[in-house]
């Protein structure tokens, strides 16, 4: 199993503060000029190694992991495309329909005719 990049941080931060309580403690007892004990050589080359590792890890690309089987789709094969259909010819019955059936305003106009047509023939039949 990988090793996580987080729980090398936090071993990381546990192993520096190892390493300056062993250098704190060596400091006051022996004083800043001695050289480190190997428990302190030891703790250093565990934070290098540490380190070290944190770094691959990072450097890794982030490439996608493998799917299980159960989750993989399977993938038909494209269908032929459908032959194109022939266009259809207009209907004419319905142009032929529409020739005979008088529009809004033509009704008007002829329903107009007809009342000036009404006024002057009771007009006229008024004089005979």
């Amino acid at each position: 199993m990988p090793i996580r990049t987080a729980s090398l941080s936090h071993q990381i931060q546990k192993n520096g503060v190892r390493l300056h309580l062993a250098m704190v403690t060596r400091t006051r007892s022996q004083g800043a000029d001695q050289p480190a004990s190997e428990a302190e050589q030891a703790l250093l080359e565990e934070r290098r190694s540490l380190k070290a590792a944190k770094a691959t890890l990072q450097a890794q690309p982030k490439a996608p992991k493998p799917q299980p089987a159960w989750m993989t789709r399977v993938t038909k094969a494209p269908a032929a495309p459908k032959a194109a259909k022939a266009a259809k010819e207009p209907k004419v019955a319905k142009a032929a329909a529409k020739g005979n059936k008088p529009t809004r305003a033509e009704k008007l106009t002829k329903k107009a005719e007809n009342l000036d047509a009404a006024k002057k023939a009771t007009k006229k039949s008024a004089k005979t």
